[in-house]
């Protein structure tokens, strides 16, 4: 045996015992099936319970019979479902393309928020103006400001598509929340990542990328999630600019029928695609609970 090798282990190997090389990771507990089954089934049973009580009253209601055939009629419904299918995947399209404009141009503005220093200052509060009057402004004005007013402009080499526009104002908008979930992700890694970046001679920028941004993303991937669950239905709001997107086929069907079936089968569809992602929100901030745990273990 060595003579460098340490006291402790010279004496673990003596006395014939295994080096422990620190403390053993926590056994995972396993739930028995009471446990883990008996509360999710009352749940669900107190819940059906209590659908099932709002279903009995409302259906006991004297204009139900018509209001049932105005809004929830199922040949209707299936009738305006093609219309409004398309319509639908119409804002899945515009979310898709506005969430990835969002989350690059977000994080360009919490960046710009984040420098320090005179030759930044511009960029600073360039970006601090931007943040607060456009988090200052309702979705709803930003989408009719940019839908009807930039195409009136008639600007040359810019698109006058009212789908463009809304889109845009969509990104703008949004794009402000982002950036300051962006920066208390930032703001919450630990003062010492820069000093050692600093240390190793990196520039704000080259801090930022390597050391910051990465893992702020990771300790606001729930809250950016909750955003994508928001945007998802507020792309609904295009409609108010002539977009024909599931909510205005919707109310085109009603014009034409005075029935309102349509709007349910439209938001049926929303539902289908906001609860999926609703979950994967709870499931990734189960999981970040989860790893934060384990590092202060």
């Amino acid at each position: 045996m060595s003579q460098d090798q340490p006291a402790a282990g010279r004496a673990a190997h003596v006395s014939g015992q295994p080096e422990r090389a620190g403390p053993a990771p926590p056994a995972r507990q396993t739930l028995s099936f009471r446990e883990r089954y008996v509360p999710f089934i009352v749940s669900f049973l107190s819940v059906a319970i209590v659908f099932a009580l709002i279903a009995r009253v409302v259906t006991a209601a004297e204009h139900w019979p018509r209001i049932q055939l105005q809004f929830f009629n199922l040949d209707a419904m299936v009738e305006a479902f093609p219309a409004v299918l398309r319509g639908f995947l119409r804002n899945m399209r515009v979310w898709f393309v506005s969430l990835f404009a969002i989350a690059i141009w977000a994080l360009i503005l919490a960046m710009a928020r984040s420098l320090s220093g005179p030759l930044f200052a511009p960029l600073k509060v360039l970006a601090i103006l931007y943040i607060d009057l456009l988090r200052g402004v309702p979705s709803l004005l930003l989408v009719l400001l940019f839908g009807f007013g930039v195409p009136a402009l008639q600007l040359r080499g810019l698109p006058s598509s009212n789908v463009f526009w809304g889109s845009v104002a969509l990104v703008m908008g949004y794009s402000a929340y982002a950036a300051e979930v962006y920066r208390s992700g930032m703001e919450a890694v630990h003062d010492g990542q820069r000093a050692a970046a600093k240390a190793l001679g990196l520039s704000q920028i080259q801090t930022l990328r390597y050391a910051i941004v990465p893992q702020a993303v990771r300790n606001v991937l729930p809250a950016l999630l909750n955003l994508a669950v928001a945007l998802q239905k507020d792309v609904a709001l295009l409609s108010v600019i002539g977009v024909r997107d599931a909510v205005r086929e919707a109310q085109i069907y009603t014009a034409r029928t005075f029935n309102y079936s349509s709007l349910i089968a439209a938001a049926s569809l929303f539902l289908l695609a906001t609860v999926p992602m609703a979950r994967l929100t709870d499931y990734v901030a189960r999981k970040d609970q989860e790893r934060r745990l384990q590092r202060t273990v």
